[in-house]
């Protein structure tokens, strides 16, 4: 039985205290190691649409979410009673039927009808006329094709910019992010089609939010470090750049905060995995951030510390000196106090 755990388990794992995480950890690793063991206490939730939810009881009133089937056991949510069985009569797990990949997707009957707040309404219509739709000349077809569940097409299709944010925050994140570019006039990515017979967590989509465990020491360090979702999930397009396959030097551009140093650290990792034999350098122009990689290079390789020994990550100038002593000895360096005694001579001297 493959073990998965999805990104909505890791965000609410986090909001819960440290004495709740650690019960939950617990729960978590016995039912990795025996799903049948006959101490969990599972509940079948009779309200939930999707038939698959179970609830596990970790603790007082704590529950984790489950999703069980004869092949699979996903840990999908877990938070206090009421809200986590809230949380799945709201939703499903199913495969889209254009794309191919597995979505958890909220149930669109159970959402409250969106509409712009009745203030800002009112404002808007004595001032303006009403905005129309941003996707009406996008075919229902193409929506599918970019994620969008099927029973969200309607509510897309009328959705403005007024509505657009909201109605995003209720779709799965390819879907989500497509319509935010097509709102933006950027062109998103068609993503690829469903295979016959493929199997959908495989699909790159469904790697940004699912992922399997394979042992015990992988589930350990996606428990031990739950606010930390890069080292367990990639964007797709983050994936395809670490794992390509380049015939030289490579840039990878891009504003702050879109990931370039995830990027950075997993293709490391990836290469050392690929290459047995060799030693990957990561190189960084401030000695704070290379000291900031090593300590994210060790979570992400904690079920594998012996691959940190191939693994190194330096400053540029450290590694300089470091080339200059291998080559020629040690650097004497001149001190700030005697730089500044230097440079107060030069002064004296240009005076004169």
């Amino acid at each position: 039985m493959e073990f998965r755990i999805a990104d909505t388990f890791s965000d609410s794992l986090a909001r819960l205290t440290g004495d709740e995480q650690k019960i939950v950890k617990t729960t978590a690793f016995d039912l990795q190691l025996n799903p049948a063991n006959p101490g969990m206490q599972f509940h079948k939730l009779d309200k939930a649409k999707d038939k698959n939810f179970w609830s596990v009881r970790v603790g007082g009133d704590i529950r984790l979410i489950v999703h069980k089937s004869d092949k699979s056991l996903l840990l999908c949510y877990v938070a206090h009673h009421d809200k986590a069985y809230h949380w799945a009569e709201r939703r499903k797990l199913e495969t889209h039927p254009k794309t191919g990949a597995a979505q958890l997707v909220e149930l669109r009957e159970t959402v409250k009808e969106i509409t712009v707040p009745k203030y800002v309404a009112a404002i808007k219509s004595k001032l303006l006329p009403a905005k129309p739709p941003l996707f009406a000349r996008v075919s229902d077809d193409d929506l599918l094709g970019y994620g969008v569940p099927a029973e969200w097409l309607d509510d897309v299709r009328r959705a403005n910019e007024d509505s657009i944010l909201e109605i995003a925050g209720h779709l799965p994140a390819e879907a989500a992010e497509a319509m935010l570019n097509l709102a933006t006039d950027v062109t998103p990515p068609v993503l690829a089609g469903a295979v016959v017979g493929g199997d959908p967590f495989a699909h790159p989509d469904a790697q940004r939010r699912f992922r399997v465990m394979a042992n015990v020491e992988e589930l350990a360090q996606a428990l031990e470090y739950p606010w930390d979702k890069w080292t367990i999930f990639l964007h797709p397009a983050q994936r395809r750049l670490v794992e390509r396959d380049y015939n030289g030097p490579a840039r990878v551009a891009g504003s702050a905060g879109t990931g370039k140093t995830i990027v950075a650290l997993h293709r490391a990792v990836f290469l050392a995995r690929a290459n047995s034999d060799s030693r990957i350098l990561l190189t960084t122009f401030s000695a704070t951030l290379s000291n900031a990689l090593r300590t994210k290079l060790r979570r992400l390789i904690g079920n594998v510390p012996r691959l940190g020994e191939r693994l190194e990550v330096h400053a540029i100038n450290a590694i300089g000196q470091r080339l200059y002593e291998l080559n020629a000895g040690r650097v004497d360096l001149a001190s700030r106090d005697v730089l500044r005694e230097l440079m107060e001579e030069a002064s004296r001297a240009a005076e004169h």
